[in-house]
């Protein structure tokens, strides 16, 4: 995986589903506690800092806003949606119609 992501091009798009996203902690958690585990909570954990950001600013999202601002951002898109929850998340542009 980490040798696919390199050969990735700048300007292509990669998108991660919402089950892998459920999956990798679990993954995780059945590794034995050592350095690789270490490494791959890292790596894990900057792909999901979006929900703790949020609660550290004061702006919690429910975990279905949150799935809807993480797919957004990761695929760069423009969210639209009247939830003024949005508007706190770092990154996110939204539109309020």
């Amino acid at each position: 995986m980490v040798a696919w992501l390199s050969s990735v091009a700048i300007d292509d798009r990669v998108v991660m589903c919402t089950i892998a996203h459920g999956e990798i902690p679990f993954g995780l958690g059945r590794l034995a506690h050592g350095r690789r585990r270490a490494e791959l909570e890292v790596k894990a954990q900057k792909l999901f800092d979006i929900m703790p950001s949020q609660q550290r600013r004061g702006l919690p999202l429910d975990e279905n806003d949150l799935w809807m601002a993480a797919t957004a951002l990761a695929i760069n898109a423009t969210l639209v949606s009247r939830d003024s929850d949005f508007q706190g998340v770092a990154g996110l542009a939204v539109v309020a119609p």
